[in-house]
């Protein structure tokens, strides 16, 4: 089998920006007068299209508005800090300048929304190194549902069975292996045991060049 398509997602692999997710949750949601931790946002959000995470923070606290307003202001507050403090993750240029060199094809496949995916690559300068980009907002469901990794193959043109995904969070992998993905993570907490499903669980983004070296 050869794996020469690479499928990446984007909040918490490609940049820090799960911080910001958790930043803006926190604030907007204090502005109704609910409080939430950093811990509620990881439990109950990190992975998943943001009007899932709406509808949740709506549900759970019985809030009285449209959840497409709750989605448009998060939205809002993490493009402003994608552009004023965004920042790649280590190793993410060299990933991509090997993945180049050795001639894979490479997609995103991510759960955020076209502003913010524009945001991070203006920010980063990384847009030309993306053959294929999948928002879960294009799909019916969102991550752990393995739709937006079953379009980024079908736009490479390639069989899930040959794609390499990166993924950070336990919605994002559980979708990417649902998909018949190979699948390999840099999780925030290696020790949950929930991410031995994984094919490789790696510290950093030149582990994975490393991984892939050995592999050709």
């Amino acid at each position: 089998m050869e794996l020469k398509s690479f499928i990446f997602d984007m909040d918490g692999v490609i940049i820090d920006s799960e911080p910001f997710w958790r930043q803006a949750q926190i604030s907007i949601l204090s502005k109704y007068e609910v409080t939430i931790s950093i811990e509620d946002c990881i439990q109950y959000t990190m992975g998943k299209r943001i009007d899932d995470v709406a509808f949740t923070w709506c549900q759970l606290h019985s809030l009285q508005i449209d959840p497409k307003v709750l989605e448009q202001e998060i939205i809002n507050a993490v493009t402003t800090l994608i552009a004023e403090k965004g920042e790649a993750k280590t190793g993410l240029y060299e990933l991509l300048d090997f993945l180049k060199e050795n001639k894979y094809q490479i997609a995103l496949a991510t759960s955020s929304s076209l502003p913010i995916i524009n945001a991070i690559f203006k920010r980063l300068s990384i847009a030309q190194y993306f053959e294929i980009v999948c928002s879960a907002d294009d799909e019916v469901y969102g991550k752990p549902h393995p739709a937006v990794y079953l379009k980024a193959a079908k736009k490479l043109k390639v069989s899930p069975s040959n794609c390499v995904v990166l993924e950070d969070s336990v919605t994002g992998l559980i979708a990417a292996k649902a998909a018949a993905m190979k699948t390999v993570v840099i999780p925030e907490d290696p020790s949950d045991p929930r991410f031995r499903l994984a094919d490789a669980i790696f510290t950093s983004m030149f582990e994975v060049i490393s991984y892939l070296d050995q592999a050709q």
